[in-house]
């Protein structure tokens, strides 16, 4: 076990730099000038001052070359140092950004992931064990209509339905924590991206499995088909299922760009938006080791889940 967390430890290592490396070469070589930006987009840019300019520059490390440049972020980033917003929050630093950002996405994301799961998968149990029936066409036909419509045209809808025909909640609108009623709209509309994803995945193992001769053994010695699917199926269905799930919670996390725009809730989603839109360096790269990491270690809980499921899995 340590070894493997070792070599993952070297990998993640190896990942990160160079997925820093990449983002920072085109935020310097393709996004353009941050402090010419922020002039650029002021009211009255006939009055800027050059010198003001290159002082910005200075203060924020941007007159260096490229190697220089990163090389100083890298090394402050050792040191625990992410670095100082250039344009958000009037020059606040960015581990306070992010620091309050991420724990938003994160409750929205593993919020979403758990009612995405709770319906998906049974809707997936159901769908096989009704094969080819009225049951599985339905779960299926409305499966393929909720892929093809996206969040940014669900959550309007859900609105108008909710708000204006049924009258039952107030507009939502910021973050007030999971205990508030108002995330439950943002949480809906965020679980329907993935709940396809986890019906058909669960609904493929199930059939998949179903074919397996341990399952008809089990059948042939008299076992009720609950007892089939709870005692001999569930587990290496869920082993599938648990990895998507695992990708999903990931995607939510990082990319609820439509949701959290479409509710302005203040998440990472947003930050990143923001980030990209003004060309802040320092949120952009705290955007991509964030996010690394958030791949890194999902990826690791999943394995470390996979013995569980099915103890013929082995750590190698």
């Amino acid at each position: 076990m340590v070894s493997i967390f070792a070599v993952r430890l070297l990998r993640w290592t190896v990942g990160l730099g160079l997925i820093l490396f990449f983002t920072y070469a085109m935020m310097f070589y393709g996004a353009g000038d941050p402090i010419k930006r922020m002039f650029l987009q002021s009211e009255d840019t006939q009055s800027v001052d050059p010198q003001v300019m290159e002082a910005l520059r200075a203060k924020y490390g941007l007159d260096e070359p490229f190697l220089v440049q990163f090389s100083t972020y890298v090394e402050h980033l050792l040191q625990g140092d992410w670095g100082r917003s250039i344009r958000l929050s009037v020059d606040r630093p960015v581990w306070d950004i992010v620091s309050f950002r991420l724990p938003i996405s994160m409750q929205l994301g593993f919020a979403a992931t758990a009612v995405a799961a709770a319906i998906g998968i049974p809707l997936g149990v159901f769908a096989s064990l009704k094969h080819n029936r009225w049951l599985d066409r339905i779960i299926v036909s409305t499966v393929m209509f909720v892929t093809a419509v996206p969040s940014f045209v669900t959550a309007p809808m859900l609105l108008y339905f909710f708000v204006l025909v049924l009258g039952i909640m107030d507009v939502p609108y910021g973050w007030s924590g999971l205990a508030n009623k108002n995330v439950i709209l943002p949480v809906v509309v965020t679980a329907l991206g993935p709940l396809p994803i986890i019906v058909r995945q669960t609904r493929a193992a199930m059939l998949e499995v179903m074919g397996q001769p341990y399952i008809r053994t089990a059948r042939a010695k008299g076992l009720p088909n609950h007892a089939v699917v709870s005692r001999h199926m569930f587990r290496p269905v869920m082993i599938p299922v648990v990895t998507a799930i695992g990708l999903i919670m990931i995607t939510l996390v990082n990319g609820a760009l439509f949701v959290e725009l479409i509710f302005n809730i203040p998440g990472f989603g947003l930050l990143t938006v923001e980030g990209i839109r003004t060309v802040d360096y320092p949120i952009i790269m705290a955007v991509a080791v964030v996010g690394t990491l958030i791949i890194f270690v999902s990826n690791f809980f999943v394995d470390l889940i996979y013995p569980i499921l099915d103890p013929r899995v082995r750590y190698s």
